[in-house]
């Protein structure tokens, strides 16, 4: 009975896996990288990656203890692909706990801001992205910026409409980005 719980599968493991893979997916449009001026960079992706990731465990946040477990799969898988993401690209075996340490502090600090840009306290959607998800980057169109808020807030209206159901089953739709879509002012 004991070894019984040593060798369960995660049951949340199939469902975070394909969670992951559609962030993953979302996450490659070329339109983020074309019209809202995102770095094609090892740190533009992770941006984009943190980015999807932040609104599916927003709405697992506070869902319940199973909603739970599925967000801490979803972050586990995230970051054992960044330790070997960062593996591929040829960081030493020595130095990846310290990348992915900075990397796990990094996506905390967007979750706090993002979440809080989102529910209206603090500063604007815009403004922590600029300083956040575009920190590399020295000028930022105003207009890229606005666009990848805007797609942002619709994602998370999107999620928040299709309720728990379809994320605990593993199906995420953040609705399309071509760059255009605006939001009522």
């Amino acid at each position: 009975m004991v070894f019984a719980n040593l060798f369960r599968r995660n049951p949340q493991e199939a469902a975070a896996t394909a969670l992951y893979v559609e962030i993953v997916r979302q996450s490659r449009l070329p339109a983020f990288y074309m019209v809202a001026a995102v770095p094609d960079t090892v740190d533009g992706r992770f941006e984009m990656i943190s980015l999807h990731a932040f609104l599916v465990m927003r709405h697992l946040k506070g869902r319940g203890e199973a909603a739970q477990k599925l967000s801490q799969t979803l972050f586990d898988q995230m970051f054992a692909d960044m330790d070997q993401s960062l593996r591929e690209i040829g960081i030493g075996d020595l130095s990846i706990g310290k990348h992915i340490k900075k990397m796990a502090k990094a996506f905390y600090g967007r979750v706090a801001a993002y979440e809080a840009a989102l529910d209206g306290g603090g500063e604007s959607l815009e403004d922590a992205l600029k300083r956040d998800h575009y920190g590399s980057v020295e000028e930022v169109p105003a207009d890229a910026v606005r666009r990848l808020a805007d797609y942002v807030r619709a994602a998370d209206a999107r999620l928040a409409a299709a309720g728990l159901d379809p994320l605990m089953a593993g199906k995420v739709d953040f609705g399309d980005f071509d760059g255009s879509a605006t939001t009522a002012e």
